[in-house]
Order: C-alpha cells, then structure tokens, then sequence
C-alpha cells in the first residue's frame, strides 16, 4: 500500500500499471537507498539489496586508516560509494565490465560529490590494493528461472548469474588476485563454506538475517 500511495505521487497511474507489470520501484523511481546514501539506479544495474550493506560494515572493520579499497562488478557503486561516504580517508577506487554500470555508478559519484575513481574492466585491474571487495555475480544456471518476475524480467541478468555453481564470477577474481591479497566477498549462504576453502585465512560473517553472506580471507 505505501508503494502504490508512493508511485501515484510521483508517477501517477502510469507508474502503478508499471508496478503491476512487476517492475521494480526502485526502478519506477529511478532511486534506491542503501545505508546513508541514495542511489539513481536502471535497468544497467542491479537494484542494491540491504543484504549487501553486510559487505560494508565488513569491509569498514577491515580497511585500517588510509587504506586502498578496490570494489569489482560496482554495478550502481553502491559498495565503493558507500564505504567512501563513511570512511572518506579510504582510497577507494572502482570497477566493472559493463561500460553501461560504469556510466552509471560515476554519475551517482558526481552526484553525491564522492571522489571514487571508476574504471570499465574484466575483473580487478592492476594495481595495489590493501582490500579487495566484491559483490559478484553468484546465482546458479539452474535457479534463474525460479527467481521472481521482479528480478528475471528487468534486472540485468549478467549481473546475476555465474555458472554452474554461482561461482564462476569469484573464483575468476581470486585467480587474479595476487597471492596474500585481501578480499571480502559476497555470496549466497548456501556458498559460504566453498568460498572459504578458495581463500587462505577465511571467515565468514551473517548477514542481518543470520545467514553466512560475506566470507573474507586472502587469495592463495
């Protein structure tokens, strides 16, 4: 009901008869927020989920003064943004392999006045980094016809899905990662141990919920 009162504000009836098609508000708005900050998002990226907002808090802990952060597959910028907005003595750089999210997280870093560099590139990019972070693509082949309309119709589904297993995604970034690097990883909590025995000195953190969705430990 909130919903429905919220899209004939602001869009009408043409924004309810989107909603009943099972477009995502977020989507109807072009917003979303996520911890402290708001987002515009489209169907370029994926609508950030408040599971995800556990990377956060686990990659804040982590990143000791000064450090250098590295977000893969930034998708809206949701992560590298907000971890800057919170912790702005963090060098915070970004990625992803859709120029089209690039576009996107970048205008949400202009628009928000956060300087968070933000490159196109296939997994993590050269360079120095104290953590690596990642919210990857890790939704099974098989479980993508059972996801709801909401996701499988409009969200990107390259952003969603890798592999067989879910996995395909993390571990192609810990194959590149260089040995010892630190990552914090999101994953579904049915993954968790996997992603463990593909990291040297993992753990794993629950979410809100508490189920195991961030796993952390250094590329082997």
């Amino acid at each position: 009901m909130l919903d429905a009162d919220l899209l004939l504000r602001e869009g009408g009836v043409a924004s309810l008869e989107r909603r009943i098609a099972r477009e995502p508000v977020a989507y109807i708005l072009g917003r979303k927020g996520f911890r402290w900050i708001e987002l515009a998002v489209d169907p370029r990226v994926l609508i950030p989920r408040p599971d995800t907002e556990t990377l956060v808090e686990v990659a804040l802990e982590l990143a000791p003064e000064g450090a250098r952060v590295h977000d893969v597959g930034t998708g809206s910028g949701a992560v590298a943004l907000a971890m800057k907005g919170e912790r702005p003595v963090l060098m915070v750089t970004a990625s992803d392999a859709s120029a089209d999210a690039v576009d996107v997280a970048r205008e949400n870093a202009r628009r928000l006045g956060l300087d968070v560099p933000i490159s196109v590139a296939d997994g993590l990019p050269a360079g120095e980094y104290d953590l690596v972070v990642a919210n990857l693509p890790y939704v099974r082949e098989d479980e993508w016809d059972a996801l709801q309309p909401e996701i499988r119709l409009y969200e990107p589904r390259q952003a969603l899905v890798s592999g067989e297993d879910g996995l395909d995604a993390i571990r192609s970034l810990i194959a590149q990662a260089p040995s010892g690097t630190l990552l914090a990883l999101e994953h579904a909590p049915s993954q968790a141990e996997s992603v463990r025995a593909l990291l040297h000195d993992a753990s794993s953190t629950r979410d809100l919920a508490g189920r195991e969705r961030v796993t952390t430990g250094k590329a082997p």
